[in-house]
């Protein structure tokens, strides 16, 4: 059993991430931790899994959990053994069979005899055969690195593990083991996933917000229909709050226009009445006073009315107006952008693909590449843009057409930049500073982010200033190449590039093992790697 109780995390820099966080995880329950972006869910599990101390609060863990983390090189450093946290046990039997039997050695090893053949099988269940615990990590590909660590639960056999994005990188066949896993894993699993293949096997979810934790005793179905009630209701919210407002507004003009009357008609009869000059003063100062009195109620009101009304917009973010909005007069259908013939490509003196590849790419077709991990993906893609020359046959590029490639760690986004100056940088067309802020703000960058530095970025925030430099730069591409675009990303940043794509007319290229994601795109055509 896992505890949080009232759970804070500062940046070091004293931001508050998040702050009284408390929940409960029961043996075997499985769930699903969501939120947006930038919530802290990444950061929730560091904190169970010991990685992280929190600034406040308790958590108490009737066992030590097994933590799989989001994979960003920050292993490469380690060996195969050292990153399953088995190489103490692996040297000490090396020892032992070499004849170095002592206490020491025998204390490490813990009776352990089968730790190697039991790392071997682990790693052969997740389809690493032939791997060397002795391997760096930096050897392998980001869905290799993944599969090591997903290894790693049947060695140690943990009560309780987090997983965070695990399906990112997989290809299909290693997605299908990780899926059954969830299915007949009898321990208690956290995991933290945009994958909704995934989060349908998952019996609990828990939503994360500034707010904290709001748990939903049902799957990612039973949630997706508690969110559409909310949202629904939210909607009503909105509605009203509208309705408030434009009366508060009338009221506030009907008012002040009734009180010049009175005043008009106060001034007019005193005038008649031959009342004083320095008294007419007086009065005429009452009644300003009076009318100031007035309107200053109604403007509070309306500002009121008009905050609560900015919030519940922010609860509920206009995903139609984050899209590329290109002018899509110059795109022209059925042109042939590329063609290989007979290609195929070395790697380590062996061609990548068993049979050579025949591909006609033409302007409006929406294909995606598929294949398993090191089929050479990548490589085609490369080919495509002309950065790489196949070994063997010959290609077809055509002449001035533009491509825009969104690799998976979003390069198009400088580091050196922060967000202003990152939108800035593709204002081709000369826009005003006011009209960059207003593309920002539509995106979701509002006035705390525009001097926030691009390194500092979350996955999916990163891939909505990538889709606002677009809208900026404002020149529709021939072809856009994504290659895994939803990984890292939350369910809202996929429903936002979701809704990108569907907007673009011209041609796309998709790299993704992510099905629900494909079919959404409406992909008409596959390329398969073997």
């Amino acid at each position: 059993m896992l505890i949080l109780q009232n759970i804070s995390y500062k940046h070091e820099n004293s931001d508050l991430l998040f702050d009284n966080i408390s929940f409960t995880v029961n043996n075997h329950e499985k769930i699903a931790l969501i939120g947006h972006n930038g919530v802290g869910k990444s950061t929730l599990l560091k904190i169970i899994a010991g990685e992280l101390p929190p600034s406040n609060g308790e958590l108490r863990a009737s066992s030590e959990p097994y933590y799989i983390p989001q994979i960003f090189g920050q292993y490469n450093h380690f060996t195969i053994g050292e990153a399953l946290c088995v190489n103490h046990k692996l040297n000490a039997l090396a020892a032992i069979l070499k004849g170095n039997v002592t206490e020491e050695n025998l204390t490490v090893l813990n009776e352990d005899w089968t730790i190697e053949e039991r790392c071997n099988n682990a790693l052969k269940y997740w389809q690493l055969n032939g791997l060397d615990l002795t391997q760096k990590i930096e050897t392998l590909s980001g869905g290799q690195k993944t599969k090591v660590f997903l290894a790693g639960i049947s060695i140690h056999e943990p009560e309780l593990v987090l997983l965070d994005e695990p399906s990112n990188h997989l290809d299909k066949a290693a997605r299908e083991l990780l899926y059954n896993f969830i299915v007949t894993a009898n321990c208690s699993l956290i995991v933290v996933s945009h994958d909704r293949k995934l989060l349908h096997l998952l019996n609990t979810v828990c939503e994360m917000s500034k707010r904290g934790i709001t748990t939903y005793g049902g799957n990612y179905d039973f949630y997706a229909e508690q969110k559409q009630l909310e949202n629904n209701a939210l909607n009503q919210d909105l509605q009203s709050k509208e309705k408030a407002l434009r009366k508060a507004k009338e009221k506030e003009r009907e008012t002040v226009e009734r009180q010049q009357k009175l005043d008009a008609r106060g001034k007019k009869k005193q005038e008649k009445s031959g009342v004083a000059r320095i008294m007419m003063n007086t009065l005429r100062n009452n009644a300003e006073n009076s009318s100031s009195k007035l309107k200053s109620v109604h403007i509070e009101k309306v500002d009121g009315i008009s905050k609560e009304l900015r919030e519940l917009r922010s609860s509920l973010p206009d995903i139609d107006q984050m899209k590329f909005g290109f002018d899509h007069s110059a795109l022209h259908k059925g042109k042939i952008l590329f063609t290989a013939n007979a290609i195929n490509h070395t790697y380590e003196d062996q061609f990548l693909w068993k049979k050579d590849l025949n591909i006609e790419i033409i302007s409006g077709e929406r294909i995606a590449i598929q294949g398993s991990n090191g089929s050479g993906k990548t490589t085609l893609i490369k080919i495509i843009l002309g950065k790489t020359k196949p070994k063997n046959g010959t290609v077809y590029i055509a002449e001035n057409q533009s491509v825009v490639y969104i690799d998976q760690d979003y390069s198009l986004i400088s580091n050196a930049l922060n967000v202003y100056e990152q939108a800035q940088a593709f204002n081709i067309s000369g826009l005003e500073e006011h009209e960059i802020k207003m593309r920002l703000n539509r995106f979701l960058f509002h006035k705390e982010y525009w001097d926030k530095p691009c390194n500092a970025l979350s996955g999916g925030e990163k891939m909505r200033l990538m889709l606002c430099c677009l809208t900026i730069n404002n020149q529709s591409p021939d072809m856009i190449i994504v290659d895994e675009p939803t990984n890292n990303l939350d369910l809202q940043n996929v429903e936002i590039l979701t809704a990108a794509i569907n907007e673009y007319q011209g041609t796309l290229i998709v790299v993704s093992h992510d099905e629900s994601f494909l079919e959404q795109i409406n992909i008409k055509k596959n390329i398969l790697l073997e």
